[in-house]
């Protein structure tokens, strides 16, 4: 897949992946990003993947833009089978309605289904984590079935709690952390997303997967209890596939 690379100011590089945004691009942005972090090149801060992207920050006072630039056609024209892993199955538990999902019935009336035939759908899919942004460790998950596709709120809410899980025109998504926003909040999870007092402070990461599953809410209150205390352990699996 091509690339074309651009300045950003004198601290950093875009690097453009030629074509449509689809899950193979993904594929192609998440090898980079692996072949940047296993290269280790002295300069380097920190990588951004994106959609269709993946910008690169660097010291300037030790990298020079031409030297950089050579550099990250050099990797990417490097073969990337051998770091072409699995990805990350990452299972949601999902609270729908409720009191939790108050636009739900909306995007059962967008649809044409029931409230339970959108839980059915939305819960059934399979999501590719494209990029993390708009708040810290939001995911922008593809894959959902259009048939559930819902405009965003002609009036964004000015206060949506974190956990709250939404749907944006053909996509959905995670908010991290209590925000204003405008997607159709149809339900909660009771994980963290986000949490700065960890090493590791997001749940996602770009290329993840993640499937959502339905809980009652006393099995909310339970898993939220225990991710409080720090007990809960979400499900990670790998997937296997390479695309």
């Amino acid at each position: 897949m091509d690339i074309s690379l651009h300045a950003l100011g004198d601290s950093a590089v875009k690097i453009e992946f030629a074509g449509d945004v689809s899950p193979e691009m993904n594929r192609e942005i998440q090898i980079f990003s692996e072949k940047i972090k296993n290269a280790s090149v002295p300069g380097i801060v920190e990588w951004v993947p994106a959609f269709n992207s993946v910008t690169v920050y660097y010291n300037p006072i030790r990298l020079r833009y031409k030297e950089i630039e050579e550099r990250l056609q050099q990797l990417h024209q490097e073969d990337g089978n051998l770091i072409q892993s699995g990805r990350r199955i990452i299972s949601v538990p999902v609270l729908y309605g409720n009191g939790y999902g108050p636009d739900l019935e909306r995007v059962a009336d967008q649809s044409g289904f029931s409230v339970d035939e959108v839980i059915k759908v939305h819960s059934d899919g399979q999501y590719l984590v494209y990029m993390l942004g708009f708040l810290p460790g939001f995911p922008y998950l593809s894959g959902m079935d259009k048939r559930i596709a819902t405009p965003r709120l002609e009036e964004p809410r000015p206060k949506i709690e974190s956990g709250a899980v939404g749907i944006a025109y053909e996509q959905t998504g995670i908010y991290p952390i209590e925000s204003p926003g405008g997607w159709n909040i149809i339900g909660k999870t009771p994980l963290k997303l986000f949490d700065q007092q960890k090493d590791d402070a997001f749940l996602f990461q770009a290329g993840d997967k993640v499937v959502f599953y339905p809980v009652d809410e006393k099995e909310f209150k339970r898993i939220e209890a225990e991710v409080a205390a720090g007990e809960f352990q979400v499900e990670v699996t790998e997937d296997g596939e390479t695309d």
